[in-house]
């Protein structure tokens, strides 16, 4: 239980901020407003991911899919390098 509970929240933390990171720079509008959405999004992120880690069954399908996502979210950002 204390597996899925660190996996629901700092995970889940980690796959919601770089989540929001990869979708501020890839929207087409403005800094200001795609940082708006990202962080906006993010919120909806952390709480689904929060509940279905508590929902699904086994937990290396949720570690696998939050840490996953997080990781390939924070390599995609980081490969995109400094914002112009």
């Amino acid at each position: 239980m204390s597996a899925r509970c660190f996996t629901a929240l700092v995970g889940g933390y980690a796959a919601a901020a770089a989540m929001a990171s990869l979708l501020a720079r890839l929207l087409p509008i403005a800094r200001v407003e795609a940082t708006m959405w990202g962080m906006i999004l993010s919120f909806l992120m952390f709480a689904s991911l929060g509940l279905w880690a508590f929902h699904e069954r086994r937990l290396w399908k949720v570690a696998l899919v939050i840490w996953g996502s997080t990781l390939l979210s924070a390599g995609i950002v980081m490969a995109m390098g400094i914002r112009p």
